[in-house]
């Protein structure tokens, strides 16, 4: 019987794919990256077209050993390493070293943990995305060289053991910029005018938009005072009652940033702790009667898209549930 190797980035979801895919199939981890930068030095080649210099990070060699071991005995090998840039860099690495050919259909990936997800993955193995890879490689290139060149600037000036990265120097000077411009800022006196309408019993509390048929900008209290002295003369009348209906459909599935802002809202959790837990669940957790099982799709994405399967299975648990008048005509 053929054996196959499909290798991912963590054990938890190792466990989980191992169950769906069944005989005939070895399942390990990768445990994340397995090369990196030098941390020692810049490890980038700035004369020569910026070429990375990649080692094997410092303590995966016996993972490597078994790795190897493991594909010299698979007829086939996949890298079913996560839907994103780093994943991708990782699979390209991992290729590398297992002496795969990166062009040969060797690639899988799936952005939710289900059984019909796996096994559609595997008939639809694809080369890795070169493009992709250049994309992480880029990125890590970039990190390098403004953490590494600017952070000292910062030991020096501000505190030792600060680091400066791509993103948020960029947002450190926009902050500044912005900073400036308020700094810069002449405030300017204004006033406002409500009044409490009583009918009967009931208030109502209004606000004053228009005076004299012109868009209402009171500057000072004089002129404030001159306004509500007319208006106290006059009467009120409702000249035109406008009613509309509302339709506030339900919010769309959260990406990545609408997840983090939630859970800061909602649970007081920073972005690290929140990440952490949906790995976790999109790994795969323990759930009684079913073993692991993978309970969101991919976290990092900004895609609101819900797949064919989940939408099946929404239907099929409203119209059971509740009937079929609470499902519309359409998604």
């Amino acid at each position: 019987m053929s054996q196959k190797l499909v290798i991912v980035e963590s054990p938890a979801k190792a466990k989980t794919i191992k169950k769906y895919l069944g005989a005939g199939y070895t399942v390990e981890a990768s445990m994340g990256h397995i090369r990196d930068l030098p941390k020692s030095q810049l490890g980038v080649n700035v004369e020569d077209n910026f070429e990375p210099k990649y080692i094997t990070i410092r303590g995966k060699g016996d993972l490597l050993a078994k790795l190897r071991k493991e594909a010299k005995k698979a007829d086939k090998v996949y890298l079913a390493t996560d839907p994103d840039r780093e994943g991708e860099a990782i699979s390209f690495h991992l290729a590398q070293i297992l002496k795969l050919n990166p062009e040969e259909n060797i690639r899988i990936e799936f952005n939710e943990i289900t059984k019909d997800a796996v096994k559609k993955s595997i008939k639809n193995a694809r080369p890795i995305n070169q493009k992709v890879f250049d994309a992480q490689q880029a990125r890590r290139v970039v990190d390098r060289l403004v953490g590494y060149e600017i952070s000292p600037i910062l030991w020096r000036n501000v505190k030792w053991g600060l680091s400066a990265g791509r993103v948020q120097s960029v947002a450190l000077k926009l902050i500044c910029d912005r900073e400036k411009e308020i700094e810069k800022f002449v405030s300017k006196e204004y006033w406002s005018i409500e009044a409490d309408l009583l009918k009967g019993k009931k208030t109502i509390r209004t606000k004053l938009t228009q005076y004299k048929n012109k868009k209402v900008e009171i500057e000072t209290e004089k002129e404030a005072k001159k306004i509500e002295n007319d208006l106290k003369s006059g009467s009120f009348v409702v000249s035109s009652i406008k009613k509309s209906t509302k339709l506030k459909n339900p919010l769309a599935p959260f990406i990545t940033s609408t997840l983090q802002q939630e859970a800061s809202k909602r649970l007081n959790y920073q972005t690290r702790r929140t990440m952490s837990v949906a790995q976790k669940l999109y790994e795969g957790m323990e759930v009684k009667g079913h073993g692991s099982v993978g309970l969101i799709t991919y976290m990092r994405t900004d895609s609101t898209r819900v797949s064919d399967e989940a939408q099946t299975a929404a239907k099929e648990f409203i119209e059971m549930n509740f009937g079929k008048n609470y499902y519309p005509a359409t998604p």
